[in-house]
């Protein structure tokens, strides 16, 4: 493509030098676009994971305080009510306005969630957005005597 554009401008200046965009600045031009695109674009779309994990976290910890209160009344031990630990992490989801899913095991609540990040620049070479997602796992314990490892 640029190799076309470097002829239609040799045909259109009479072949000379006079005038000429060289082909190095044509392919410098675009080059440094690109790299500008990758670099707000890229850190565009990081900022929209670093939200994406911070809502998985948020609603990863709602789930897991939704414990199975017989079984902890009776035992002693905490685990958690799988229904109701999913149910409360998509409801913050859902408050919070962000595609995700969220799954719960008797241990873990385990959610993902999915952004897109709308790009700028790289719009000019067809890419309009950016695709991400976070996961975040959270797990009901006893009692914590120390922070996790």
């Amino acid at each position: 493509m640029i190799a076309v554009a470097v002829r239609w401008i040799q045909r259109r200046t009479g072949g000379g030098d006079a005038g000429q965009v060289t082909p190095f600045a044509v392919i410098l031009t675009i080059a440094l676009l690109a790299v500008a695109g990758l670099v707000l674009d890229g850190g565009l779309a990081l900022s929209a994971k670093v939200q994406a994990l911070d809502v998985a976290q948020a609603a990863a910890r709602a789930g897991a305080q939704q414990l199975d209160l017989v079984q902890y009344r009776t035992t002693n031990v905490a685990v958690l009510d799988p229904t109701r630990a999913a149910s409360a992490a998509r409801a913050w989801l859902a408050a919070a306005g962000v595609a995700g899913d969220a799954r719960a095991t008797t241990a873990t609540v385990t959610v993902t969630v999915r952004r897109t990040s709308n790009t700028q620049l790289l719009q000019l070479v067809g890419v309009r957005q950016l695709r991400v997602s976070a996961s975040a796992t959270a797990t009901a314990v006893q009692t914590v005597t120390a922070p996790n490892p």
